[in-house]
């Protein structure tokens, strides 16, 4: 199996190092555009250079460590316009998908991840400890969860979305493309695409109440 290539010497980075290691996979290296001021070592894995050095290690399965969804998004493009063509998925061997419920390339799911049944993660989706993934959700490429949110059935989260540390959206509620979700916060209704919404229940930033 091909060594990792990390992109972002980030603290998502050194969550997702010790469990490529749990699961045997060797880690080349990790490429971050600060890299002339970063250790020369980050969890233990050396530092090589800049994110457009990818291209450089063909051999290599890349895996987008960038924790903002919309920073994730980014890096990925400038990898793929470098050359890159493959991906690492990384599961936590505790995570629960019973029903085999498809998740895309570049993907990373931390421990406790739940994914019921009849849902979609698309490509370089980060799930965070503890999220649950309920039935029929479609979580787009970039999108992130993060710690113990939870999507009710039929959820709908957009592209290089955000949901923060908590967060519990009802069924059937579409997260727009763009937009964020403050921690904590109990979404009811429909957020559009490139708003930040928080709140119990959940209102957009600024809007009057």
């Amino acid at each position: 199996m091909a060594a990792v290539l990390i992109l972002g010497a980030s603290g998502l980075a050194r969550e997702v190092l010790p469990v490529l290691r749990e699961l045997g996979r060797d880690v080349l290296g990790i490429l971050d555009d600060r890299y002339a001021t970063l250790p020369r070592t980050v969890g233990g894995a050396p530092v090589l250079g800049g994110i457009d050095d990818a291209g450089m290690y063909p051999d290599a399965e890349v895996l987008a460590c960038v924790g903002p969804s919309k920073g994730r998004e980014s890096v990925v493009a400038r990898a793929e316009r470098a050359g890159v063509t493959t991906w690492a998925t990384v599961v936590d061997p505790s995570v629960r998908n019973p029903g085999a419920s498809p998740v895309g390339q570049g993907s990373i799911l931390l421990a406790g991840v739940t994914i019921t049944a009849d849902a979609v993660l698309g490509d370089h989706v980060v799930a965070m400890p503890r999220v649950s993934v309920t039935h029929d959700c479609l979580v787009a490429d970039a999108a992130t969860l993060a710690a113990g949110v939870t999507l009710g059935g039929g959820v709908r989260v957009g592209r290089a979305a955000y949901l923060g540390m908590n967060a519990c959206v009802r069924p059937g509620v579409v997260i727009g493309a763009g937009a964020t979700v403050g921690m904590g916060s109990v979404v009811l209704g429909d957020v559009p695409d490139d708003e930040t919404w928080a709140g119990v229940p959940a209102r957009q930033l600024g809007a009057h109440t």
